[in-house]
């Protein structure tokens, strides 16, 4: 979203509007009520005598309430409202909007309020495209006191309902109430926008919406999601307020799949990507892990469930594939795009089996990875039998619906996200680096279950075999020799894709790199080329393709660097891992404590703060995560058995840090650290990163 958008969500339902309140047609196609894939709303404009309202202020209360007070009109200088207006914007299932409105005079005044709404029941893609384009038919109907739009095409059908608290003439075009206000008297109503989405036989259970709560509900719900997170105590209040703000946004984006409504995974960010995705929901709930595992538990069920069985080139599934993508649109169900679920991910299957192993790791729940060893099992088939698409013995990707399935199956899925150093493009298929790091990690954490849980030696001694064969490998063919670091990918023939870029980060988090190699790649990270002083840059300054505003390209993602600074406290390098995470934490200040998905490449030297990306999700749930894997990056904290260990590293002068109450198999544990300045005064508003530095 961008600043002069507002949003609110609720599960798979969400909102955006402008700064007023309303929904109008959008360059980017963002504004409207979506739910489940369907823009519900893509008008709802309200008017006071025929004129729109002018915004004095909005009160962001809860995630899924806004607050807008207005006055009608234009205003200046010269000319006063005596009337003002107040606008409450609460999800629960659909819309409901609490409208005021004041006067502020001594005389009696009579005024007419008209909401203007449409729906245009654009499938998600094609208002993320601006390619709505219905094949369809589109209906309207006034029925008990109710304004119903709707749609449907053979067995899909979408309706909302309008309606209004206090009596209204309805229209096609929406509702019109006329108010008398007596002098200095209000007059309130509540206008509401709820969806109607009966689905086709079998999918009822996947796709209608879950819950009314009253926003009264929703708050305590808040309330006791933050009570059972860790508390946090620092010195510099920025952190308090991120880690508080990472919460509310996990918990925001947070929404009960089938076959656990009352459990909660991620969804993957908003606008655009309020749904199940394999890959972020994962990464999500590992850097959520040490905070709420809830997360972790209901993800690995859920993509478990949903686990490719078959071959089927359209949605790229495979037998033991963990799925990329699930939606519930018009172009799914009719089979215009893939996603009932698309598989067309690479790495989401070896890090399901990595957060397979870091979640019993946390909770000690044995019980979890044995009603999931034979998905664990297949996801291991999966990478053995078919994610070598290259033939040369390492994970790559070249997608096999090539009508509109994704180019690059990586976290960097952009067109322009893998590339040689002088800018080409390589052929398909494409092993990047850190596929491999994740493969080798995925079989060593799994081999780890098999001896200690599934009690299968033998497993487990066949999983390490490979993965040190993998090792040894990678080792040889990913290095390049002239520059001392790993390659971005191999093409198709094995040559080295030699872009220098922030994937040798995920590669010493997964463990496969070389001890003797780690050090170069560290200095790599750190060196100006990667390390913009707020964070690491996802590809290096002066490769050819480098630019800080480009999406994989040149720009800075907080997940990205929270995985980067975990590996660099594997492999023992804690102090730039401090410095990543002090970089990254100061950037969150200037966004109020929410990280967007990503933002510009700029050296810090040259600006004062950190640039924005022009379409970043805001909130997306790994960059809400990544304050808190960097918190327990900074705090060492990394579990032994029944123990945990604690070995903290701050940023110079971040003063005191303590985490309490941390939740896992041994029950509750308490973590303090303290920065190398710690002992000198230290300013609340003092930046960490503009102290010394290690």
């Amino acid at each position: 979203m961008n600043e002069e958008q507002v949003g609110i969500l609720d599960g798979r339902v969400f909102m955006v509007c402008d700064r007023s309140g309303d929904i109008l047609e959008s360059a980017d196609g963002s504004l409207g009520l979506f739910a489940h894939d369907t823009r519900l709303l893509s008008k709802w404009v309200l008017t006071v005598d025929g004129e729109r309202l002018s915004t004095l202020a909005i009160d962001d209360v809860h995630y899924f309430e806004n607050r807008f007070y207005l006055v009608p009109g234009r205003q200046d200088v010269y000319v006063n409202s005596t009337l003002s207006v107040r606008r409450v914007h609460t999800l629960s299932s659909g819309l409901h909007e609490d409208l005021e409105i004041i006067n502020h005079d001594g005389e009696p005044v009579d005024i007419v309020v008209r909401i203007e709404v449409d729906a245009d029941f654009a499938d998600l893609f094609e208002a993320k495209d601006g390619l709505v384009s219905k094949r369809g038919r589109h209906y309207r109907r006034i029925e008990d006191s109710q304004l119903i739009l709707g749609y449907e095409r053979d067995r899909f059908r979408r309706e909302t309902v309008i309606s209004s608290s206090t009596p209204a003439e309805i229209g096609n075009a929406g509702l019109t109430l006329r108010v008398h206000l007596e002098p200095y008297g209000g007059w309130k109503t509540r206008l509401s926008a709820t969806p109607s989405l009966p689905v086709p036989q079998g999918l009822e259970r996947l796709a209608l919406p879950r819950g009314t709560a009253s926003a009264e509900e929703k708050a305590r719900q808040l309330t006791e999601w933050l009570d059972m997170a860790p508390r946090l105590e620092s010195s510099w209040e920025p952190l308090r307020a991120t880690y508080r703000r990472s919460l509310i946004d996990l918990a925001a984006l947070r929404f009960s799949p089938f076959l656990a409504e009352d459990r909660s995974m991620p969804a993957a960010g908003l606008p655009w990507f309020m749904a199940l995705f394999g890959r972020d929901s994962i990464f999500a709930s590992l850097q959520a892990l040490p905070f709420v595992s809830e997360l972790a538990a209901t993800t690995l069920r859920v993509l478990a469930f949903r686990q490719g069985s078959r071959v089927d080139d359209f949605r790229e599934e495979e037998p033991g594939r963990i799925l990329h993508e699930m939606r519930y649109g018009e172009k799914s169900v009719f089979e215009e795009s893939p996603h009932t679920p698309y598989f067309g991910s690479a790495d989401a299957t070896p890090l399901f089996l990595v957060l397979l192993d870091e979640y019993e790791r946390w909770t000690g729940d044995e019980d979890l990875v044995r009603s999931l060893e034979q998905e664990a099992r297949e996801a291991v088939d999966w990478i053995n039998k078919y994610a070598d698409r290259s033939g040369i013995g390492y994970v790559s990707f070249q997608r096999r619906n090539t009508l509109n399935g994704l180019e690059n199956q990586c976290w960097k899925d952009s067109w322009d996200g893998v590339s040689f150093r002088d800018g080409r493009l390589p052929g398909f298929p494409r092993a990047t680096c850190e596929l491999q790091g994740y493969a080798y990690d995925a079989k060593i954490r799994t081999a780890r279950l098999a001896r200690n849980i599934w009690g299968d030696a033998a497993f487990a001694a066949r999983l390490e075999q490979e993965a040190a064969e993998l090792k040894e490998r990678f080792n040889r063919d990913f290095w390049v020799n002239e520059g001392e670091y790993m390659a971005l990918a191999l093409d198709r023939d094995g040559r080295q894709v030699d872009a220098l870029s922030s994937n040798i980060g995920h590669l010493l988090w997964s463990g496969i790199v070389d001890e003797p190699k780690a050090e170069c790649l560290v200095r790599h990270l750190m060196s100006p080329r990667l390390f913009s002083g707020w964070g690491v840059r996802t590809l290096a300054e002066g490769e050819a393709r480098y630019n800080p505003i480009g999406y994989h390209v040149g720009t800075i993602w907080p997940f990205d660097n929270s995985i980067i600074a975990w590996g660099l406290r594997r492999y023992g390098y804690p102090e730039p891992a401090a410095r990543i995470a002090a970089g990254i934490l100061d950037a969150a200040v200037f966004y109020d404590g929410r990280l967007p998905e990503a933002f510009a490449g700029y050296a810090r030297s040259e600006t004062m703060f950190p640039v924005n990306y022009p379409t970043a999700c805001s909130p997306q749930a790994w960059s809400a995560g990544a304050p808190l894997l960097l918190l327990r990056t900074m705090l060492g904290l990394e579990p032994r058995g029944e123990d945990l260990i604690i070995r903290p590293a701050l940023p110079s002068n971040l003063g005191h840090v303590a985490l309490l109450d941390i939740p896992g198999r041994w029950g509750h544990l308490d973590a303090y650290g303290r920065s190398p300045d710690a002992t000198k005064s230290h300013d609340q508003q003092t930046s960490p990163q503009q102290l010394s530095s290690p």
